[in-house]
């Protein structure tokens, strides 16, 4: 049974809501590697048979994941996709130590993961703004529970304001910003604090199209400043692939389970819009969603039955 991870009584309860967010070359569309030797030595993150499973209310167990390997590199962006209820944003709470598994565990940075992951930034799908505090201060209070002096990480909050565009809003509440720009004060908010790993859990889902594309492409930008470990959870495959050096395939609950592990070998850096252009982009959308398609009507069907 899951159990939910619930910070110590002496840890800062601010501090949790904060963890709580070459050239191209051709290669085979599908590696056919071990999961678990994946990037061997060098994963930021490492499942290790990690099940979870949750109590129904009349009783027994519902399996939601089963024996998931999966290891994700220091400098890798990797993203999941899978039918609805597959389990793809319960593996990012994993990770993040919002939940411990059933059986497993799961290694950060080399170090088995005991409680809060403090290495990760928890990017979420819903907006994690606070509705009373501007732009600014949304972005500077990471620094300030951390101990940083108020006017140092106002400073701070300025600059990566600057980084995504929104030099001249810091002044503004949320209610005053589009839903495009909340979701860049929420991501200067997590990179603030610079912290190793990204988790992000659909995190341009509620945005339009065109909105989307413009964060995907900021998301990248930033990204290649230092490269951070990314496990990134979408539906959208053309997401996806525009983004992420591999892409993770999950099957249908119940007992979802990793089916497939692509290399996605389009150059870097990389247009979010533009590389869904070429030909390859379409080759490797093909090949993901012929074995993707399956597990999506698979779990359609369950639900209408």
């Amino acid at each position: 049974m899951v159990q939910v991870v619930v910070p110590d009584a002496g840890a800062p309860v601010l501090d949790a809501v904060f963890v709580v967010a070459d050239c191209m070359r051709m290669r085979p569309l599908q590696e056919p590697r071990s999961q678990a030797a994946t990037h061997a030595g060098t994963a930021a993150m490492r499942f290790r048979g990690v099940t979870i499973e949750f109590a129904l209310p009349r009783g027994g167990h519902y399996p939601a994941v089963a024996a998931t390997d999966l290891a994700v590199g220091g400098n890798e962006f990797v993203a999941i996709v899978g039918p609805t209820g597959c389990g793809k944003s319960t593996l990012l709470n994993v990770a993040a130590g919002l939940l411990a598994p059933t059986s497993g565990a799961i290694e950060v940075l080399g170090a088995p993961l005991a409680g809060l992951n403090l290495s990760a930034g928890y990017l979420f799908q819903q907006d994690a703004v606070m509705p009373w505090k501007t732009a600014r201060d949304n972005v500077a209070i990471g620094l300030e529970v951390a101990g940083i002096t108020r006017a140092e990480a106002l400073a701070r909050a300025q600059a990566w304001l600057k980084r995504v565009g929104l030099a001249a809003f810091g002044e503004r509440y949320p209610h005053q910003l589009s839903g495009g720009q909340r979701k860049r004060v929420g991501l200067a908010q997590v990179l603030i604090r610079d912290p190793k790993i990204l988790l992000m859990d659909e995190p341009f889902g509620p945005l339009d199209a065109q909105t989307r594309q413009i964060m995907g492409n900021l998301l990248l930008e930033l990204w290649a400043g230092d490269r951070k470990a990314v496990l990134f959870v979408t539906h959208d495959l053309e997401e996806a692939i525009a983004l992420a050096d591999r892409v993770i395939i999950m099957s249908a609950g119940p007992a979802a389970r990793v089916i497939g592990d692509y290399t996605i070998d389009l150059g870097r850096p990389r247009d979010a819009q533009e590389v869904r252009l070429l030909p390859r982009f379409h080759e490797l959308h093909k090949a993901i969603w012929g074995q993707l398609r399956a597990e999506v009507l698979k779990a359609y069907a369950e639900e209408v039955a």
